[in-house]
């Protein structure tokens, strides 16, 4: 008695030209979706760093006047130690009168996921959206 070995039919060994082509095409289109969202993302996280550090020296210059009665002028002044922000630059105080108002900006600069240079602006009063840069996407949800 002989036996025979099957073999498979003709065309159906594999993936053909056209269904790799096809699958190829599909993860382009989704990765090209998928890269701009994951970049958002990881910029916005790297925005809500800029807006925890004002918000911890919006306390510490509230604190710093409710003791003195006015804004403190430089960071020495304050109750607080902290690092400067990984990803941005800190500015100056400033103020036109140091009894009632402060300003303090943050300035992102370098490779930003195609979002540019941008500036985060903080008062006594909190974001300051009028004088900051930041694109609205890049926004803490709040």
């Amino acid at each position: 008695m002989k036996t025979y070995k099957q073999t498979p039919a003709q065309g159906s060994a594999g993936f053909s030209l056209v269904e790799l082509t096809i699958v190829v095409v599909i993860l382009g289109v989704l990765s090209m979706m998928a890269v701009p969202r994951y970049q958002t993302a990881v910029e916005r996280a790297k925005a809500a760093e800029a807006f925890t550090y004002l918000s911890q020296i919006e306390g510490a210059q509230e604190r710093h006047n409710a003791r003195t009665g006015e804004y403190a002028k430089n960071m020495g002044q304050l109750d607080i130690k902290m690092s400067s922000p990984q990803h941005f630059s800190v500015g100056n105080f400033s103020s036109y009168n140091w009894q009632t108002q402060w300003e303090l900006r943050l300035t992102r600069q370098g490779a930003s996921s195609g979002f540019g240079n941008y500036t985060v602006t903080w008062n006594q009063d909190g974001f300051t959206r009028g004088r900051s840069s930041i694109k609205n996407d890049l926004l803490p949800v709040m």
